[in-house]
């Protein structure tokens, strides 16, 4: 218990040096066990395992992450099936009436080819040519003579909605497949030596080749200062109109502060919080 206290007490007063917002004030309360539920982005596993392992471990609140993507998080926490919703993109008008957004990382969208196509850069019009059809065949950017293949999400993804937003393609792409979620896509285009695919970059591993766009290769660095184009907000979402338990609120903030940084950056995306 003097842990966990010493732990929350350790947040809390970082928020009130920096004045944190969009998940609420801190409470001035430790939170009374309990647990927390998490619901949305796919994209996301790997932030959110990293962030409630080592909250579990300080206060033995145990965080429990359903990953079905950024729309139906949304939907969960608006509806008072979760606590936390999580979402890789942000909140449009209608849910903002209801819900807070807080964005806690960015992470580049990465866009990602088999390891064995020689294409390692594109330009940001050349990949919503691509995706448009207007561009089909992977000669057309310097490749082998071979039709391109194009992997996406499904329609409710905030990954598909960022790639979408920033590219200009938004209900025009022409996909071969849409999956379901960011390891799906990964492994459609390691098997695939025709394929094109988006994902987070914090998932993108070995398997593929995260391509540049513009001239510009996704990393840390290129997402913080911007030079990345092709890039979008973590969100953690919560409802306007009702307080969080006193465990959520404590797990939001956390999550939200400077000490979570460093674990946000060893899960592969960017830390807002300094």
């Amino acid at each position: 218990m003097k842990k966990q206290k010493r732990f929350v007490a350790g947040v809390l007063a970082f928020l009130v040096l920096v004045g944190a917002a969009g998940c609420g004030s801190a409470k001035s309360e430790e939170a009374a066990g309990g647990s927390v539920s998490t619901d949305g982005s796919t994209s996301m596993e790997s932030v959110i395992g990293f962030l409630s392992e080592a909250y579990e471990k300080n206060t033995g609140i145990k965080v429990a992450y359903n990953p079905t993507g950024s729309g139906a998080g949304i939907q969960a926490v608006s509806e008072g099936r979760c606590d936390i919703g999580l979402s890789s993109r942000s909140l449009n008008d209608d849910e903002a009436e209801t819900l807070n957004g807080t964005v806690i990382a960015l992470d580049g969208i990465a866009v990602i080819v088999n390891s064995e196509n020689p294409v390692k850069n594109m330009t940001t019009e050349q990949i919503a040519a691509v995706y448009t059809g207007e561009i089909t065949d992977w000669s057309q950017l310097g490749g082998n003579s071979a039709p391109i293949v194009c992997i996406g999400r499904e329609a409710a993804s905030g990954t598909r909605d960022g790639f979408e937003a920033v590219t200009g393609t938004e209900d025009i792409c022409k996909y071969s497949q849409e999956l379901t979620s960011t390891g799906d896509v990964i492994q459609t285009v390691a098997s695939n030596p025709n394929a094109i695919g988006y994902a987070s970059l914090a998932a993108v591993g070995d398997s593929v080749t995260a391509i540049g766009v513009d001239g510009v290769l996704p990393s840390e660095e290129t997402v913080l200062s911007g030079e990345y184009p092709i890039q979008r907000g973590f969100l953690l979402v919560t409802p306007k109109d009702k307080a969080l338990s006193e465990a959520a609120q404590s797990f939001c903030d956390f999550c939200a502060s400077a000490d979570a940084a460093e674990l946000i950056r060893k899960a592969g995306a960017v830390p807002v919080a300094k």
